[in-house]
Formats: C-alpha cells, structure tokens, sequence
C-alpha cells in the first residue's frame, strides 16, 4: 500500500477526521461516476469499512481520497457483476454521468470535489422541503440515517422513509447530478443555502426536546456552509450565510446556565462569547456586502456582527440595525422580519413604539402560533407595566413554545408578571 502518513498505525481520532472530511467527496465523485445515490452511498460505506480494518494497523495513507476512490469503485464493479439486472438499469445512467465527469485519475489520489453538485441534488426544488435538510445531512454531512433521526427528533423508521423516498424521487425524476447554469444559479442557490440554515438553526434554537441547543447539528450546519464557501468563493450570500452562522453561534455558551436554562441577550456574560469566531464572522460580512445589492443573509449577518460588536445591549447600535431590518424588509419582506424590526424598534424608540408595530402584526397568518410573536409582546407589555395583557401573552407563549428550557423561561417570566415583587 505504499507509504503511511503515520509509521505503524493511526490513531483513531485522526482516521475519524479523515472520513468526515472525504465522506461527501467521495459520494459526490461516485454519484457522477455512477449515476445513482444507492449503488454510491453502499460502496462509500464498504470503503470506509475496509479503511476501518487497514488504516489503523497501516496508517491513513498519504491521498486518503484516492485510496478510498479505488476501493470504492472496486466495490461497485464487484457488485455489478453480481448483479446483471442492477448494471442494466444503471447502464444508461452511467454513460450520461461519465459524458460530463471529469477525467480522474485515482492511482494519483486526483479525487474532484463534487460536492456542489451533490448539494443541488439534495436541495432540489422537486424534492419535498422536509426532505431536503435530513439527505444533505445523510450525504454531504456523513450522518447515518440514526443520525439523522435523531436530529429531526422523528423515528429511526420515519427518516429512513424519508430518506429512501427522497432518493426514489431523485432516481424516478432523473434529478440531474449538477450546478446549474450561470440562468439557474440565481433561482436554485438560495434553495441549497436555506437548507443549510435551516439545519443551523434547529441547532441553535431546537424546536423541541430538553435542550435549548443542539450544538451539533448547528455545528454540522457550519462545516456545510465552510465546504460551499470554498466551492463558490464569488457568491456572496454563501459568504454571508457562513458570516450569520459563525456570529451567531459565537455565543452559544453564554446563550444558556448552568442547568441548561435560557439566557436571554440583555443577561448573557459576554466574556463567553467566542472572539475568535466572531473575528472570522465579521470578516465575512464586508465581502457579502459588497459588489451589488446585498442578500438577505449579507444583511442579517451586518446585524448580528453590530450586536457582538457591542460591550453591552444598551450600547448597541439600535438606529444601524433597525436601518438594515428596513433593508431586509425590502429584500425579503416577512412578519417575522417585521417582527423582528419591532424589537429593534422598542430598544431605539422605546417599548411602546415596538408594540405599537406589533399591533400592527396582530392579524398576520404567519404570526399565528409562533411563539417569539406572543413572546416579544408580553416582554414589551411587561416593560410599560400592562402586566394582565403580559400575563395573557406569556401564557399564549407557553402553549406554542416547544423546548422545555424555552418553556422554563416563559414560566418565570409569567411569575414575574403575576405575582410581581415576589
């Protein structure tokens, strides 16, 4: 085999590294070869086993990829011959997949980086939406298909349904393996970054279960984002994505205490909040802003940075982020945005502007049952000192949130209100 990167062994932290970093590589280069995501999926799986059983007796072998490449397509050709009826439904598959793949080279280790066609594939507009979060997760993030339940909080039976009828319909529609053209990319990229920060934020802020944070899903949600970014270093609403993501969850050990309770913005010690990855957010923003209009997450990565910017909530630049809350009501004009900008608001004008502009939302479909609505107004109400009406909002709050710290923190708030001084 050659010579090892490490003398007479690996060890097994590193060979673990190895895997999650060419897992969706090695994928997305089988998926071109081949042309099918189950034949792909099965061999990655027999090479990894097989580097499982070598590399830590061997030692991970200097081009990881192309070792695993080799392997892999040996495993495939092995399978083809066994199965005559499986190589004929693929033969035509194959030979369209191999028009357009690139000439590789495995005995040098020359493995393509094709995940971004594997990222357009699981975010295919035809796939249903709640698909498309859990195959990126199975494909491109290397999570198995328990994994991948566990992350949505469903049933090992009913993701693998999903994710059996995702690929079904990727096989059935013959979804092509590709980035679209420069026509598409505008209409299909967004498809592909709201996957990702979808799954970002179900880490950040899980919508149920006993913890507030799912770090590593949110953690995943980042690695995704830092694979596009080197993949599409001109687009900058994939720089602004990264940005939001890193900013964000720069705060993620001051976002909760001790006993894994809610702490909101205006209590959280911000001596925890991690400088380094908000030094590597904020220096995302700039090139998301910059060379034409911005996108929405450009712009929502400029207001995160303005709040790890400040020493403290009172000190943040309120009129800066309500401007760029107007800048992203004209991009992506939402309640939730406009929600969003009401609490911006009520910090620069005062609680009673805030809830004036949340008044305003009250008859707004999308607002109905989403808990930060009845939240935000029960918190403005409380500040004028209305405490019935905050009373009523944090208990209209309570029976829509989902996570039990989120919950735990309603609770307390409506103690406050009810029994006040207590």
């Amino acid at each position: 085999m050659g010579d090892r990167a490490a003398g007479g062994g690996a060890p097994v932290a590193s060979v673990e590294a190895v895997f999650r970093e060419e897992h969706g590589r090695l994928l997305a280069a089988l998926v071109r070869r081949f042309g099918d995501l189950d034949l792909a999926e099965e061999v990655t799986s027999d090479a990894i086993e097989a580097a499982l059983t070598r590399w830590p007796v061997d030692g991970v072998p200097p081009k990881p990829g192309g070792w695993l490449m080799t392997t892999a397509r040996r495993k495939a050709v092995d399978r083809l011959r066994r199965d005559q009826a499986f190589a004929a439904r693929l033969a035509i598959l194959q030979v369209e997949a191999e028009r357009a793949a690139p000439t590789v080279d495995v005995a040098q280790g020359d493995l393509p980086d094709e995940r971004l066609q594997l990222f357009f594939t699981c975010a295919h507009p035809a796939l249903p939406a709640e698909d498309r979060g859990a195959l990126t997760l199975r494909c491109l993030a290397g999570l198995t298909t328990p994994e991948v339940a566990r992350a949505y909080l469903v049933p090992q039976a009913t993701m693998a349904k999903r994710i059996v009828r995702a690929k079904k319909k990727i096989r059935e529609a013959r979804i092509p393996f590709r980035v679209p053209g420069a026509d598409e990319l505008p209409e299909r990229l967004p498809g592909v970054l709201q996957v990702v920060y979808s799954i970002f934020t179900e880490g950040y802020a899980a919508s149920s279960g006993p913890r507030l944070q799912r770090l590593d899903l949110a953690e995943e949600a980042i690695r995704l984002g830092r694979i596009l970014r080197r993949l599409m270093p001109a687009e900058r609403e994939v720089a602004g994505l990264l940005g939001l993501m890193l900013l964000i969850h720069a705060r993620r050990d001051a976002r909760t205490g001790p006993d894994g309770e809610l702490v909101l913005l205006d209590e959280q010690d911000r001596g925890r909040w991690d400088r380094t990855m908000i030094e590597e957010g904020r220096g995302l923003v700039p090139p998301a802003l910059t060379g034409g209009l911005p996108g929405p997450y450009g712009v929502q990565a400029a207001i995160a940075a303005l709040h790890n910017e400040a020493a403290t909530l009172a000190t943040t630049d309120w009129p800066q982020i309500v401007a760029l809350y107007d800048v992203l009501l004209t991009l992506t004009p939402s309640p939730v945005v406009a929600l969003n900008r009401a609490a911006a608001v009520a910090m620069r004008d005062g609680p009673e502007a805030g809830l004036a502009l949340l008044d305003g939302l009250a008859d707004e479909p999308a607002l109905r049952g989403y808990a930060p609505y009845p939240t935000a107004r029960a918190d403005l109400l409380h500040r004028v000192g209305r405490l019935t009406e905050a009373a009523a909002a944090y208990r209209e709050a309570l029976g829509l949130a989902g996570a039990e710290p989120e919950r735990a923190h309603l609770r307390r708030r409506l103690h406050a209100v009810e029994q006040p001084g207590a």
